[in-house]
């Protein structure tokens, strides 16, 4: 019997035929940390007395959750990451850098790697064909040390994608689509592996979009196979030694197998407090809204930022509505800069903020007041999630979002000129 992703690649790096449901301990080769859970990690790292990292070059700490610092006790915290970087010669990325996952994807991710995060979304890498996941803080804590860690090798889903998303329909309404049919439990601790016709065509970004989102329907990893658009990318970012071809074999076993037909899917929309909750934007069509976020590791790449600048390119914001932009790196920031779509955003009235994460956790820049509304581009609507259990968050594509901060309202993208 063949292989799926998951278990190719956790069998290579456990030195094992793994095979579902077995136990492996497995080689890991980027473990990291960011400003939230970074702290308690590193507590933890320290109790357990070991020393020295297994590998400082392949750990790393990111400052991207709360930058710039807004408050006294998060500044020690980030004093803190510092003077651990400093003792143990780990890499640190300051805060302008950009979002963990994305500076993952950029920098370290290539297939057929394991990587472990305290932080769910590292299940992001998946989009380049990596075994990637997120951990708790005392699991960091021990691939830190150990440089391995064990894992239950997960049952695989099979998603399937074919046909052509419609104009303005894009992978952020796939997925939306694809967690509120499965439920926010319905993937618990499996491997979602996506295949087909229109993932071949995708681009990396657009991956690592629907890689992110895997674990709203509480997935271990979302992975794709690594192909020529995995080559090209690794080209580009000068990481084009590291490429790989990496499929799953033609008989390969899965616990069930989803097809989805692009060109049959609509805006979609997820409706508060839950990721599941999800509609076609038709439904929700007419609602108000207070403040509109594009960016955050989902959707805060070129490509999101170039669908949001077409929509906005000589317009102006609602008069009521606030408009934010983050970049999900300083690399997208100076791409974004040099073509001029952040040009075009701030003439539309939006206001730029750095690379990091920004409104998404609620910590600063953009925290809801009392029964507002936003709509974001991010991974999460729970309710307090962007800093007030009194508002509410509904989640969409950079195109509804665009659409929706010229109306005022919650706006099928499809309906603007």
């Amino acid at each position: 019997m063949g292989k799926t992703l998951s278990e190719k690649v956790l069998s290579e790096k456990s030195g094992t035929d793994a095979r579902a449901g077995d136990i492996v301990i497995a080689r890991v080769d980027l473990a990291f940390v960011q400003d939230t859970t970074g702290p308690l990690t590193i507590r933890q790292f320290k109790e357990i007395k070991h020393g020295s990292l297994a590998n400082p070059k392949r750990t790393a700490i990111f400052l991207d959750h709360a930058i710039p610092s807004p408050n006294r006790e998060l500044s020690n915290d980030h004093k803190f990451l510092r003077r651990f970087a400093d003792d143990t010669g780990c890499l640190i990325f300051e805060g302008g850098s950009g979002i963990c996952h994305q500076l993952v994807a950029e920098m370290f991710a290539n297939p057929g790697d394991i990587i472990v995060g305290a932080d769910s979304h590292t299940v992001t890498a998946g989009g380049l064909g990596a075994f990637a996941t997120g951990m708790g803080s005392s699991d960091i804590a021990i691939a830190f040390a150990l440089g391995k860690t064990w894992f239950r090798v997960p049952e695989t889903i099979k998603i399937s994608v074919s046909g052509r998303f419609q104009k303005r329909v894009g992978v952020k309404d796939l997925v939306l689509h694809l967690i509120g049919a499965l439920g926010a439990d319905g993937a618990t601790y499996k491997a979602l592996e996506f295949n087909g016709y229109t993932v071949a065509n995708m681009t990396v970004s657009q991956r690592l979009t629907i890689a992110n989102m895997a674990v709203e329907a509480g997935a271990k990893v979302g992975i794709f196979p690594s192909d020529n658009v995995t080559r090209r990318y690794l080209a580009a970012q000068g990481r084009g030694s590291k490429y790989r071809a990496l499929r799953p074999d033609a008989d390969a076993d899965y616990e069930r197998s989803i097809i989805i037909n692009a060109s049959e899917l609509e805006p979609m929309i997820a409706t508060p407090h839950t990721v599941d909750n999800v509609a076609p934007v038709n439904m929700l069509a007419g609602t108000k809204i207070d403040q509109v976020f594009i960016g955050t590791c989902t959707n805060g790449r070129l490509e999101d930022l170039a669908i949001a600048a077409a929509i906005l390119k000589k317009k102006k914001r609602h008069p009521k509505v606030r408009l934010i932009i983050a970049p999900a790196s300083q690399q997208v920031l100076t791409k974004a800069m040099r073509i001029g779509y952040i040009q075009v955003l701030a003439a539309a009235g939006a206001m730029i903020l750095p690379p990091g994460c920004a409104a998404c956790l609620g910590l600063h820049q953009g925290v809801l007041g009392d029964n507002e509304v936003c709509l974001s581009t991010a991974n999460r609507n729970f309710k307090g999630r962007m800093g007030n259990p009194e508002a509410s968050i509904y989640l969409a594509s950079p195109a509804t979002a665009a659409a929706s901060a010229l109306t005022g309202e919650i706006t099928d993208p499809r309906k603007v000129s």
